[in-house]
């Protein structure tokens, strides 16, 4: 009996293991599947052998219990193989239809900040949702909020690259998932991105001593995140060669003095970025003023570098743009160059925009001057058909470059460090994405033959909508049409171009944004679109041509409302201006508005005025987003007047100001500036070409923190 006890526990132990371990393979993440499932000892090496195994049944088992012949249904992992092969094929379908009827949508959203906060549950779910009721909520809630960038009618900014070869190689990057920082890592995507930037390189005709596989050449290549930190990694560069000498020179003076008389130069039109990367990098910025079509030359840089160093400044980096942002001119690098070869300073080219264009060879005389400089960047997401995020950079001397920049644990090295390059010290970030597989797949896809093709047609339409709006007498062009962006403005004041701007992006058919060009308003009009055509122009030139005519025609402008306090408190200060320059006028202008404002007290109750406010700000709030975008300032009614009443004592005090120096200098007998010789420190001066302006006092300087 003690022999048949212990048999019968002992199959009943068996019994549960067995069951345990069935349980606990349906429930692992890393379960196989019923076609890759073998039982030890019959090998599994050929699909056969599998097909044909099947796992005995287990007496008296749960019918519920999983098997391998019928898998459970995924509970607790996100989303099983299958899955993603259902739902997987349904995005990519989702993702076409989305880009083959876009223009059907709104470019810009109706919201305003915080939407987004009432339509999410402010606690994440505790039990695992369905994919479709996620992607209904996508199209539900996030959707309206989307600024539509792939729009055949978004012309703002630059154009957001993107194409089906790109998505794809992004896609395949991020089921890889690797993260190579060093060659051990991950070799294929060191190799590969230094085949690209070598391959990118020659299209757009750099020198050889930039490209990355010349024989026995110290130049190499690199693909960062974003121009951004292009410019940052540059400068640090730039700062740790220059402080390597100073630390030689002047042994016993200590770091943060030198640190603090270092200086770099940027134009006017350079890139914000720039000046964030001189306020990280604790080192001072210039910013130099450009000729009459936005760019900055060789004198004026000449001009600063010799008034800084008469100072006691030691310059030792300029960053110079081809197609600036603003209006997409191009700085004069065979004027800098030699200058900056001169004074042994670090050249740097920033090509965000306009970069990708030089794979065409009638662009790459706008790069006269690049053997000057040492480092060189651009963009292939933003017209090169390549999603973000994806800029690549090339120096002159990748040591120089790298010293600034290594780091090295004993956990990061391995043992072909001396044959291989390691990207973990050519940037910030320690973690890289597979980037240059989007630049393999789209280059070979569309060939360079199919890149110049759509570079050329974009060029051609933005010339298009060049000569539509100057052959109508209301608008004029502000920046010389190069490439793919058209700066204009209608003939008038900054208020009315701001308006124009304003119902143009309310309107939700076109988008634009404004820069400011000789300090005036206009409205930059980039063709951004992948496949865009003369029609989506044509219909983006009627659209601005009738707002233009509403604004021409509107003669009621709209009134910002504001509190009762704040209003009676404006309109006093404006009645003792008026009073203070005319008594009487002021008076009758005070008179006027208090019985307009007695007229309009009669005629509406107080319940009608809150009803009639109500009605006409729920237009202004959906339009929140794109009146912030047409100008930063003029969706804060309080900002708009503390601006107007600044800017009328400014001009006053300017007037006065100016008033008396004429007096002061035409009565002096002593030679004022302007008369010293051109070549005295601090002289300004006026060259024969009508182009080139020579600044005679700093436009800018910052400062570090």
């Amino acid at each position: 009996m003690v022999y048949g006890l212990g048999e019968a526990l002992k199959n009943l132990n068996s019994y549960c293991q067995e069951r345990t371990t069935r349980i606990r393979n349906s429930l692992s993440p890393s379960r196989p599947s019923m076609s890759e499932t073998t039982i030890p000892g019959t090998g599994g090496s050929s699909s056969s052998s599998r097909a044909s195994t099947t796992i005995p049944s287990t007496p008296n088992m749960d019918p519920t219990t999983p098997t391998v012949d019928d898998p459970a249904p995924n509970t607790n992992n996100g989303m099983s193989r299958d899955e993603f092969r259902q739902y997987g094929k349904e995005t990519v379908d989702y993702i076409v239809d989305y880009l083959e009827n876009i223009q059907k949508r709104r470019v810009v959203p109706a919201i305003e900040p915080g939407y987004l906060k009432d339509l999410i549950p402010s606690e994440a779910p505790n039990a695992p949702e369905s994919f479709e009721s996620v992607m209904e909520d996508f199209e539900k809630l996030i959707m309206p909020g989307i600024t539509h960038w792939q729009h055949p009618r978004f012309h703002a900014y630059f154009p957001a690259g993107n194409s089906f070869p790109s998505i794809i190689a992004d896609m395949l990057s991020d089921a890889i998932g690797c993260v190579g920082f060093s060659w051990a890592a991950c070799p294929a995507m060191t190799e590969l991105e230094l085949i690209m930037l070598d391959w990118f390189g020659k299209m757009i005709g750099l020198p050889a001593e930039f490209l990355p596989l010349t024989e026995n050449g110290k130049g190499g290549g690199v693909i960062q995140s974003s121009a951004s930190e292009c410019n940052f990694v540059t400068l640090l560069a730039a700062r740790f060669e220059i402080m390597k000498e100073l630390r030689q020179r002047f042994p016993f003076v200590e770091e943060g003095l030198l640190l603090s008389k270092l200086i770099a130069y940027c134009s006017k039109e350079a890139h914000s970025s720039v000046e964030k990367a001189c306020m990280i990098g604790m080192v001072k910025l210039r910013i130099l003023e450009t000729d009459s079509k936005f760019r900055l030359r060789g004198e004026t840089l000449r001009n600063a570098i010799q008034e800084d160093r008469n100072l006691g400044l030691i310059p030792f980096f300029v960053s110079t743009t081809l197609g600036t942002t603003s209006c997409c001119s191009f700085d004069v690098l065979s004027e800098i160059g030699p200058i900056c070869k001169e004074n042994e300073l670090w050249l740097h080219v920033d090509a965000a925009y306009s970069g990708s264009a030089f794979i065409c060879p009638e662009f790459r005389p706008l790069m006269n001057g690049i053997e000057y400089a040492m480092s060189f960047n651009t963009n292939p997401n933003k017209w090169l058909l390549i999603n973000f995020d994806c800029s690549t950079m090339w120096v002159r001397d990748r040591f120089k470059l790298t010293q600034a920049l290594v780091v090295d644990p004993l956990y990061l090295q391995h043992s072909w460090m001396d044959k291989s390059i390691d990207y973990r010290h050519w940037g910030i970030p320690l973690s890289r994405r597979f980037r240059s597989l989007k630049l393999w797949f789209v280059i070979r896809m569309y060939g360079i033959d199919g890149l110049q093709k759509y570079i050329r047609e974009h060029v051609r339409l933005a010339k298009k909508m060049e000569a539509m709006l100057r052959g109508d007498a209301k608008f004029e062009i502000v920046n010389e049409v190069i490439m793919g962006l058209v700066c204009f403005r209608m003939k008038g004041d900054d208020e009315t171009n701001q308006t124009l701007l304003t119902r143009l992006n309310a309107s939700g058919r076109i988008h634009m944004v404004p820069a400011s060009l000789g300090d005036r308003f206009v409205i930059r009009f980039c063709v951004c679109a992948e496949n865009a055509t003369d029609k989506d122009i044509e219909v983006a030139y009627e659209i601005i041509s009738q707002a233009a005519q509403h604004v021409l025609h509107d003669s009621v402008k709209a009134v910002i409302a504001e509190e009762d306090e704040e209003a009676v408190a404006l309109e006093e200060m404006v009645a003792d201006l008026n009073i203070q320059e005319t008594p009487d006028k002021g008076l009758a202008r005070q008179n006027s508005a208090d019985a307009v404002g007695q007229r309009l007290e009669r005629q509406l109750s107080k319940e009608e005025i809150l009803a009639q406010k109500q009605h006409e700000s729920l237009a202004k709030k959906r339009s929140f987003l794109v009146r912030m975008v047409s100008d930063p300032k003029c969706y804060n009614p309080k900002i708009v007047r503390h601006l107007n009443m600044a800017n009328h004592r400014k001009m006053s005090q300017d007037l006065y100001r100016d008033r008396t120096l004429m007096q002061t200098i035409s009565h002096s007998q002593r030679p004022n500036r302007l008369s010293q010789s051109p070549g005295s420190a601090g002289s300004a001066f006026f060259d024969d070409d009508e182009d080139r302006v020579v600044a005679d006092v700093q436009t800018g300087l910052q400062t570090p923190i």
